[in-house]
């Protein structure tokens, strides 16, 4: 067993930094003050390929609790996964297969060990039990929910005010999530704040079992590049923590001006004293720019190195600020020479569909070997391989025969 650091310093910095509730403030404190080990939980559903920099924040808690000493548990949602968690959505998410699941948490762990010492950590796949234990088990864990309980959560309420259905088995999740810390034997539970519901009902089902109730930490939302919405994968504003270098550094680059203490916060090492002087900077008025620079090039460090992350952005300075080529482009095999560019485009991912790449080709957003082609009715382009297609000013790619 790992020794358990006890340092009352180092408690309060991780019960505060980043932190945006704690229940029991008291007894999870004074339970770390203790030589005991405890159990932390953090549960993720792969509904979605790629951890992101949202799911970093509360993985970065977990990592200070690793490092007291205590034993982080982890769960893959893969039976979950299969209902969707209904937080904060207003309709049903479209269920997803066995295959589909198993091909999205291909790189979890990958991801998670970014962060995570993974040879300390406990992995389960919830499906472990749920497969198992059958109806009995469900109907011993549905009486530890109220319906009245279930239907009072805001997102709820907000779908049966606007007319949309909610299924049983929606209604079920919380408990399926709660039933997780009665099989893992959770002593705390991390979640982000919209998950404070499905966390509190974790305490609700131990309780039923008759077991000690978790003590829960909840972290802030990050939101995504668009400064709004959360950080999330089916919208679109997300920066997944295993992309290359340089894809980190320039999305990084496309968050708001007044997320940068935010990211700072949340996503860094950076001390209290480290982000008071940033805040100072900006307010000074310097260029928000040059330090969402040393964010980029910090983040893409930590996910990467410190080399990696000083050549993307020397790279960024390059492509952005004297309009140069990238010096890594990505290579699209083409298996034939004559193709619409229409249909290349769509077929490259470098637009959404072929009416997509249509719009951008007419608006003068497309571009090969640096010239411009903005002829929609251009319907076959020769290419003889080394031909490097931009889309906009920030997506290359090089084509390959």
């Amino acid at each position: 067993m790992s020794k358990i650091i006890t340092d009352e310093k180092i408690i309060d910095e991780v019960l505060f930094r980043g932190v945006e509730d704690v229940i029991e403030k008291e007894h999870l404190k004074n339970a770390l003050l203790s030589k005991k080990q405890l159990r932390i939980k953090f549960g993720v559903d792969p509904t979605a390929p790629d951890l992101h920099l949202g799911h970093s924040v509360p993985l970065r808690k977990l990592k200070q609790f690793q490092d007291l000493g205590h034993k982080v548990v982890l769960i893959i949602g893969d039976f979950t996964a299969k209902i969707g968690d209904p937080t904060g959505r207003n309709e049903m998410r479209k269920p997803l297969t066995d295959k589909e699941i198993k091909k999205n948490m291909e790189n979890y762990l990958e991801h998670a060990e970014k962060i995570l010492d993974l040879k300390k950590v406990e992995v389960h796949y919830n499906s472990e039990w749920f497969l198992k234990e059958g109806v009995e088990t469900m109907f011993q864990l549905s009486m530890a929910g109220s319906i009245q309980q279930i239907l009072r959560r805001s997102d709820f309420k907000k779908r049966i005010k606007e007319g949309n259905d909610i299924t049983l088995t929606e209604t079920l999740y919380p408990l399926f999530q709660g039933y997780d810390s009665v099989k893992i034997k959770a002593d705390v539970e991390i979640g982000g704040t919209d998950q404070l519901f499905n966390l509190l009902m974790g305490r609700r089902v131990q309780r039923h079992y008759n077991m000690p109730e978790q003590d829960i930490l909840t972290t802030p939302l990050l939101e995504g590049t668009d400064g709004v919405k959360k950080m999330s994968k089916s919208i679109g504003n997300y920066i997944s923590i295993g992309e290359k270098p340089f894809s980190i550094f320039e999305k990084v680059m496309l968050i708001q001006d007044f997320q940068i203490e935010k990211y700072f916060l949340l996503c860094t090492e950076a001390t209290q004293n480290e982000i008071k002087k940033i805040s100072e900077r900006l307010k000074s008025g310097e260029n928000p720019r040059d330090i969402k620079l040393e964010l980029a090039e910090t983040i893409v460090g930590i996910y990467h190195s410190k080399k990696a992350g000083e050549k993307a952005k020397e790279e960024f300075i390059k492509v952005f600020s004297k309009k140069e080529i990238p010096t890594d482009v990505e290579e699209y095999k083409l298996s034939k020479k004559e193709i619409s560019l229409a249909e290349l485009l769509a077929e490259t991912k470098l637009a959404k569909s072929k009416s997509d790449a249509r719009r951008l080709i007419e608006q003068g957003g497309v571009k090969i070997n640096d010239e411009v082609h903005k002829d929609t009715k251009e319907n076959v382009v020769l290419f003889k391989g080394g031909e490097i297609i931009q889309v906009g000013k920030r997506r290359f790619l090089k084509i390959k025969i």
